[in-house]
């Protein structure tokens, strides 16, 4: 009889710890033309989309790639948009009409030809694996 007691504690301390699961997404530019500046990542849910981002991070350029690493995803749909500051001035620099004067990117590589990036066409799903993204701009 202990040792059913201790079967069923630890089968469910198991399903507990799959239910509250948490991913690492990799997300990695890998056609940055030049390894001057850095690359700036933005990761978001649809409720906070090109707003204050759920993490943020910056990775320096090396050989045309660059990687970031988000920690402790739960499950659910997310997009991550990054671009290459390559001045360092820590913000995407726009021409006089808004168009974008720094390569950028998203996590579905579906970029919105006729303005900013749209959730719906940059997201992608965290479940029970972890993801990784390759970002081209």
């Amino acid at each position: 009889m202990k040792f059913l007691t201790h079967l069923l504690l630890v089968g469910s301390l198991f399903i507990v710890s799959n239910i509250n699961a948490q991913q690492t997404i990799t997300a990695t530019v890998v056609n940055v033309i030049s390894d001057q500046g850095k690359v700036s990542f933005a990761l978001y849910s649809k409720d906070n989309f090109l707003q204050k981002p759920l993490q943020a991070s910056a990775s320096i350029i090396k050989e045309g790639k660059s990687v970031v690493v988000f920690k402790n995803i739960p499950e659910g749909n997310y997009a991550v948009v990054c671009f290459h500051d390559q001045n360092n001035n820590n913000k995407m620099d726009f021409q006089s009409n808004g168009m974008p004067t720094e390569d950028y990117g998203v996590s579905t590589n579906n970029l919105n030809p006729y303005g900013p990036p749209i959730f719906n066409d940059t997201k992608f799903m965290v479940s029970d694996k972890d993801v990784s993204l390759e970002i081209k701009f």
